[in-house]
């Protein structure tokens, strides 16, 4: 296999856009989801239209050891791992006290645990190669804290924080770590969290545009690539000098159905 890129959360969303990029450029691609179905559809595709190599990998990645299954599979088979796209992820809505525990625990063995872990394992062969790029998808979400949906605003502050932390470990190599903060996405996330009706996913962006800005940014070896202008202005900017409760009462007034 051929300039492989490793993804996560494939079988849908930005996960699935993210497929079609990197296979777009004739580069070979493992794909892993929980759902296989999907993912074998996905794998003729991307073969179909574009002539590449495209291994299916069926893996909850919260289940026990499903990390360290993944890397063993791969590494059996031979392959190198060039590109690392730690994409899976989901969130959920509702006041933290009044949610299931088990489901934030859940969230963050994924958006977090699971990162975490498959970073550690593919970063060392690609700093030992002097090569590699990996590139996680965090959001906007990352720079804030988010009332009704505390627990995913964290793991997403997490995944900013240990990424660009890790970028600069590794700055003295030919490895590279970006992060992808999208804001409002057109994907299953809306639905799964609960939150159609907010304000935040009145003008979501497609998954394509975003993984196609997130793909550019890791090529070029970015830190970080936030996709809308428009909320890369109020983070960088507005946010700075925005007193936490004022931020707060704006958050939730975005976050709350109408």
């Amino acid at each position: 296999m051929q300039q492989t890129g490793l993804i996560t959360g494939a079988s849908s969303g930005i996960g699935r856009a993210l497929a079609h990029e990197h296979a777009g450029r004739k580069r070979d691609v493992i794909i892993v989801a929980r759902r296989e179905e999907e993912l074998k559809e996905l794998a003729t595709e991307l073969e179909n239209r574009y002539g590449v190599t495209v291994k299916v990998i069926a893996k909850d990645l919260t289940a026990e050891n499903a990390c360290q299954e993944i890397y063993d599979e791969v590494k059996t088979a031979g392959i190198e791992v060039d590109y690392l796209f730690n994409n899976a992820g989901y969130g959920g809505y509702g006041k933290f006290h009044e949610r299931k525990l088990g489901a934030d625990l859940n969230m963050i063995d994924l958006n977090v645990k699971s990162l975490v872990e498959l970073t550690h394992l593919f970063l060392n062969d690609m700093v030992r190669r002097n090569r590699g790029k990996i590139l996680n998808t965090s959001s906007t979400a990352g720079y804030m804290p988010g009332p009704f949906q505390a627990t995913y605003f964290a793991t997403k502050a997490f995944v900013n924080s240990f990424t660009w932390a890790v970028a600069e470990e590794v700055s003295d190599t030919n490895v590279t770590l970006t992060t992808l903060n999208p804001g409002a996405v057109k994907t299953e996330f809306a639905e799964e969290a609960d939150m159609e009706d907010s304000e935040l996913f009145k003008d979501a962006k497609t998954p394509e545009y975003t993984a196609k800005r997130g793909y550019e940014a890791m090529e070029a070896g970015q830190l970080d690539e936030i996709t809308e202008t428009r909320l890369k202005i109020m983070i960088k900017g507005g946010l700075a000098i925005t007193p936490m409760k004022t931020q707060l009462k704006m958050i939730r007034g975005m976050q709350e159905k109408k």
